[in-house]
């Protein structure tokens, strides 16, 4: 306790990260603050069926990375996600497009040209999934909710392309609050926004599973704290998903610099089990959607229910042969043993025991692969915890904090952000936040 009290005095000793925590704070509550604002023209006592609508599939994924913005028909309601997915895009393109491959190679310039593509390709994303969600709120809220269209003459299509409007400003917004707190704060400002999404349930779910734990009158209190004590053992595993990686050995050869000689140095290429993030859950939940379609045919309607059941053996095996299958697939796309190999033989580097070339890429596609195995499995089971702890009885708001993104998410991002707070004590000569040794963020690796 000593050492934590002593860590917090020296993170304030120093000005720049104390200016960048308090910046970076007071904009998340600016965020926060913003998504809790309405609407214009829409009551707000009449949103009870839209939060409802909101709680559960791809929706309610949208809600928790809206920080329940969502769900509140707020100005922020699509949140970052327009922005994630034109990310995500842009980064697939510069894999398989040669013009953004040329873009990834030009530095910060090209850096600098990529991120305006992705902003352009967010707006025209947002003029997509603003009039989506107009048509939702019309479709799961009262029409007398809609005040600018009942009481000020509106007709429903200039209000919708209004809102349409303040939801692509809310959005770009939100983008320009993470940009600042990259730029000015601390951490990635994008992922925290989002963490700072998922926390903000976590109160009312955790207030939601005492009450049920407090009035049960068969252990309850019990059932608890082992229900604490599991989630504290899910986060422990998670955080070890996140840091775990194998290491490489290379052999750098000797090189002559003026008139020195120096001799070879053995360095590591760090091999991470989970090289895919938290995108193959999300990729996975989005495709187990695709039954409901059918749910509307008599046909279909039993096979699409047996299909789209939360906790139905199905689901879960589907769902988490899935993430298996995304994991490989996202880590194909975003590690490159060919480029890792031309670099290493660019620098003079080799695998000790591996011939150059050919044989290093299939060396490093072969470990690659067989380090991606156990953390697909891993990953697959964080991703399908959250149904067993519903099979369990725990309440489906606070099940959800047992696994699958929102766990994944919260890890990584504490981490990243921890480990910047880590590298300004260490500059200034500061203990580190871990006596054991330096944080491991996703970053960092």
């Amino acid at each position: 306790m000593k050492k934590f009290i002593q860590t917090i005095k020296n993170i304030f000793k120093i000005e720049e990260l104390r200016k960048r925590i308090i910046y970076t704070i007071l904009l998340l509550l600016v965020y926060r603050l913003g998504c809790f604002i309405v609407l214009p023209g829409i009551d707000s006592t009449l949103l009870a069926n839209m939060q409802n609508f909101s709680s559960e599939g791809l929706v309610g994924l949208l809600n928790m990375f809206s920080g329940g913005a969502f769900g509140n028909a707020s100005i922020f309601a699509l949140g970052v996600m327009p922005y994630i997915s034109a990310s995500i895009v842009i980064q697939l393109l510069g894999v398989f497009v040669p013009y953004f491959r040329k873009l990834q190679m030009e530095g910060e310039s090209g850096r600098r040209k990529m991120n305006q593509l992705t902003r352009y390709l967010t707006i025209l994303i947002l003029c997509i999934q603003g009039p989506a969600y107009m048509a939702s709120l019309h479709s799961q809220i009262p029409e007398a909710a809609f005040l600018a269209v009942n009481k000020l003459g509106w007709s429903s299509f200039w209000y919708n392309l209004v809102s349409t409007f303040i939801l692509i400003g809310g959005t770009m917004f939100v983008m320009w609050l993470g940009e600042r707190i990259t730029d000015r704060g601390i951490g990635n400002g994008i992922s925290l926004i989002i963490m700072v999404g998922i926390v903000a349930r976590l109160p009312y779910a955790l207030t939601a599973e005492i009450g049920e734990k407090v009035n049960s009158t068969t252990g309850g209190l019990l059932l608890l704290i082992v229900e604490l004590v599991i989630l504290f053992l899910v986060f422990v595993a998670a955080i070890a998903l996140v840091q775990g990686v194998r290491k490489v050995p290379v052999q750098y050869a000797k090189r002559i610099v003026g008139n020195k000689q120096y001799g070879g140095v053995r360095q590591y290429i760090p091999m991470k089990i989970n090289a895919a993030g938290v995108m193959p859950i999300i990729f996975a939940q989005a495709l187990m959607l695709f039954p409901l379609v059918f749910s509307k045919f008599d046909a279909t309607r039993g096979l699409a229910a047996t299909l789209s059941n939360y906790t139905g053996v199905w689901y879960n095996i589907i769902f988490g042969s899935l993430v298996v299958i995304f994991t490989y697939f996202y880590t194909a796309v975003t590690v490159n043993p060919t480029m890792m190999a031309e670099d290493m033989k660019k620098n003079g580097g080799f695998i000790p025991g591996v011939k150059p070339g050919k044989k290093t890429v299939e060396y490093l596609d072969s470990v690659m692969s067989r380090v991606t195995l156990p953390g697909s499995f891993f990953l697959a089971i964080i991703a399908i915890m959250p149904a067993f702890a519903m099979m369990c009885g725990v309440n489906n708001q606070f099940a959800s904090f047992y696994g699958g993104t929102s766990l994944l998410i919260l890890v990584g991002v504490v981490l990243d952000t921890l480990q910047q707070i880590e590298s300004h004590l260490l500059m200034r000569h500061y203990d580190g936040l871990m006596k054991t040794g330096r944080l491991k963020g996703r970053s960092g690796m």
